[in-house]
């Protein structure tokens, strides 16, 4: 079973805590059984933190085995980090452990010079402190999560859960992390290019586009342009994309383009249709667009995919 290790380290910060340890708790395969072995591990077997301390059942020894580190933040960034714990992250990660980080656990990352020559991301209040101590790092200090193949780090706060669906989606699919947003009652469609800086607003305001998105998410198969989109909304096509930018943080269309990858995802997971006929039921005009954007977005081809995914559903 694939293992998760987080680390609590003093002064550590509960909400990206919590995230970490409940995300991939969460996870289970097509037989209800548990996908990631999630086990707590710190400096010591106390931490304290705000008021109160928890138990930490393993030591720093359990990063040596660990498949997966995830680094919580921490309330003080500017702390001096203990040499055991960078020794632990740094032989882990050479071990070859993929290591992440929520919010200021990058600065943890950073001191041990894992970010060096590497584009990191953390809460958007620490960008330029993070920035500043550690100038070998390409601080991008807008957007949820930033993916370097073996280091992941996000924003703060909620982006933490955008960045370890993210990281479950590309170790279970798409279907398996939207179970996982679902039960975490947490958006999937959120990626890592989206600014940190979203304006909600809230369902009863007259100027929410949360209907227009789900009928949009409902109907991802059905011509939508901006202008059209705009019509549907009451708004003209300028003022409906300013709008759109500030509650979703993207444009309609790139918006669009990220749902119905989303969607052949899910297709090319749990259907038998053909990479033709899942490019038109995501919505796409043609299969050679499809094909197109969707190894751009994933990485992958619609059939290594599909070999990829289902292959995981069946060892399951």
């Amino acid at each position: 079973m694939h293992k998760v290790a987080v680390l609590a380290l003093p002064d550590f910060v509960p909400l990206d805590f919590g995230i970490a340890t409940d995300a991939f708790g969460l996870v289970s395969d097509s037989t209800g059984e548990k996908a990631y072995d999630v086990q707590v591990c710190g400096p010591s077997r106390t931490i304290r933190t705000r008021g109160f301390e928890i138990r930490v059942p393993h030591g720093l020894e359990a990063l040596a085995s660990a498949d997966t580190i995830v680094v919580p933040g921490i309330n003080n960034p500017a702390i001096p980090i203990p040499k055991a714990v960078i020794a632990a992250l740094r032989s882990g990660w050479e071990r070859g452990a993929r290591v992440t980080s929520i919010c200021t656990g990058a600065f943890v990352l950073a001191a041990s010079e894992l970010l060096d020559g590497k584009r990191a991301t953390t809460h958007w209040a620490f960008a330029a402190q993070l920035a500043q101590l550690y100038p070998k790092v390409s601080v991008e200090p807008d957007v949820l999560f930033v993916d370097e193949g073996s280091i992941v780090t996000s924003a703060g706060a909620s982006s933490g859960m955008d960045m370890c669906l993210h990281v479950i989606r590309r170790d279970h699919g798409q279907a398996v992390a939207a179970r996982v947003a679902r039960l975490a009652v947490a958006p999937l469609s959120r990626d890592g290019g989206q600014a940190q800086f979203i304006r909600h607003d809230p369902p009863s305001s007259p100027s929410s586009l949360a209907p227009l998105i789900e009928w949009m998410s409902n109907n991802l198969d059905a011509p939508q342009t901006v202008d059209t989109l705009a019509a549907r909304a009451g708004l003209t096509p300028r003022t409906f994309a300013r709008r759109f930018r500030e509650q979703t943080g993207t444009t309609p269309l790139q918006w669009l383009v990220t749902a119905r990858i989303q969607r052949a995802q899910e297709l090319l997971e749990e259907s038998e249709t053909s990479i033709d006929q899942t490019a038109l039921l995501a919505g796409f005009d043609s299969p050679v667009t499809f094909r197109a954007r969707f190894r751009r977005a994933v990485g992958l081809t619609p059939s290594e995919y599909r070999r990829r995914f289902t292959a995981v559903a069946a060892a399951e």
